[in-house]
């Protein structure tokens, strides 16, 4: 899967230029932008401060929410000097992109507080197709970005909906700027860029969707792996994370998460969940390694920080690992992190009816939480 974030960026950037400069003897100080308060004029600066923040957070290494920066446009300039600085800042965040290693991240405040180059290319992305459309329509022109372009923004910053008839349609529909049949209006949303959960040796990335589809592809996913990976089970997960977002049920922090090697950022296995918990709050578990990382206590840190993610939200109650009766390694993998194996009681309440030395066996973690088994 080859990171095209920066040229993605520069698309956008360019079809927007190119789109807003026919109305450049246009009034874009009195016409609003639709849906806004802020006029055309306003909303096109907008667009600039937005790539030169994005630009500044990820080139920083920003953690903190706000970086010192601003748009002030001389007074003397005019719309056409606007669009100078929307292609300025544009080029700023397309090459700071290009430069920045895939696995440094740096803020965003919705919801999980980091994103890393790809993500700042989709936010950039998505702020340039959306405020274009909004002074377009004010203006009384006519938008509609390539299809890919809104696909790159809903596959990373949108993984919970549902794919629409086209990404366009479905972009502006999620982002409160359009209908879709049989949905009803969005009134609130905003970005969601993958969760990353940091453990000892490793960390915890999600799949976004766009990821997901290339693995279940055969393709690395925008990883680099180690020799013998990603493993198949890797392959078989993202297909059912990719089925999942086609269907629109897809939860992000209940995906799959890719393990990746802080001392060299390559890309070791996979574990995650098999969807969103249910009403008790039992959510099952699962994991695989590259063969050429196994015996080195990977699977069983990943498994332990995950564990410990999740065991301390209010919606999980249990963590459920499934495991064949003969696979003794991983049965070490989760006694290790805190699982135990379930009771014949236990087992019947989860509506397993396994027998005791059949093929398959569960294994249980509460976080010291006692079960309901009614």
């Amino acid at each position: 899967m080859r990171h095209m974030g920066e040229e993605r960026v520069q698309e956008a950037v360019t079809g927007s230029v190119a789109l807003l400069r026919t109305a450049v003897e246009r009034d874009w100080d009195t016409v609003k932008a639709a849906r806004s308060e802020w006029s055309c004029r306003e909303a096109a600066i907008h667009i600039a401060y937005d790539l030169i923040i994005y630009a500044g957070r990820l080139a920083g290494r920003g953690r903190a929410a706000h970086v010192p920066l601003r748009i002030h446009p001389d007074d003397s300039a005019g719309n056409e000097g606007i669009l100078q600085a929307i292609e300025t800042t544009g080029a700023l965040l397309t090459a700071t992109i290009r430069t920045t290693p895939r696995h440094i991240r740096a803020h965003h405040p919705c919801p999980f507080h980091t994103a890393n180059p790809e993500g700042f290319a989709a936010l950039g992305v998505g702020e340039v197709l959306l405020h274009t459309y909004d002074i377009a329509e004010a203006l009384g022109l006519t938008y509609e970005p390539p299809a890919e372009l809104a696909e790159f923004a809903l596959t990373r910053l949108l993984p919970h909906v549902q794919p629409g008839p086209t990404p366009w349609s479905t972009l502006l529909w999620a982002t409160g700027r359009g209908e879709l049949p049989g949905r009803a209006p969005v009134t609130s949303w905003y970005w969601i860029n993958n969760l990353v959960i940091p453990a000892e040796r490793l960390n915890l990335e999600g799949l976004t969707p766009a990821a997901a589809a290339d693995l279940a592809a055969g393709g690395d996913g925008g990883y680099e792996w180690v020799r013998g990976g990603p493993y198949e089970g890797t392959r078989e997960a993202s297909g059912m994370l990719l089925k999942a977002y086609e269907a629109g049920v897809h939860r992000t922090e209940f995906g799959v998460f890719v393990l990746v090697r802080q001392e060299d950022d390559r890309a070791v296995g996979a574990l995650g969940f098999h969807g969103a918990p249910d009403e008790d709050g039992r959510v099952e578990i699962g994991y695989d390694l590259a063969e050429s990382a196994r015996g080195n206590g990977y699977a069983t840190e990943g498994l332990r920080a995950l564990s410990k993610w999740a065991l301390a939200r209010d919606d999980v109650h249990t963590l459920l690992a499934t495991i064949d009766h003969d696979n003794l390694p991983s049965q070490a993998v989760v006694t290790r992190a805190g699982f135990v194996r379930a009771t014949s009681q236990e087992e019947r309440a989860m509506g397993e009816s396994r027998e005791a030395d059949g093929p398959l066996q569960v294994y249980v973690h509460t976080g010291g939480r006692p079960q309901d088994l009614s």
